[in-house]
């Protein structure tokens, strides 16, 4: 099982398909990643739960594909 401690601010997150979703915020608590703005093609913030990570290296890879991930992420 991931754990919050191991995502770090600036960490590149990458869907299952390779693709770029987002740079890590910071965790939202103990369960949810607050990804960055300056990624965000509507400018907002989004979140995603820490139950989509796969793993864990110098990236943050989750178990989703690029446009699940888009779908249903949340922002606020």
């Amino acid at each position: 099982m991931i754990s919050a401690d191991q995502i770090r601010e600036h960490m590149e997150v990458l869907a299952q398909d390779g693709a770029h979703v987002g740079t890590v915020d910071h965790m939202d608590g103990a369960s949810r990643i607050k990804l960055t703005r300056k990624d965000s093609a509507d400018g907002q913030h989004h979140y995603i739960p820490l139950d989509w990570v796969d793993h864990v290296d110098q990236h943050v890879h989750l178990a989703k594909n690029a446009d699940d991930v888009k779908r249903d992420w949340s922002v606020n």
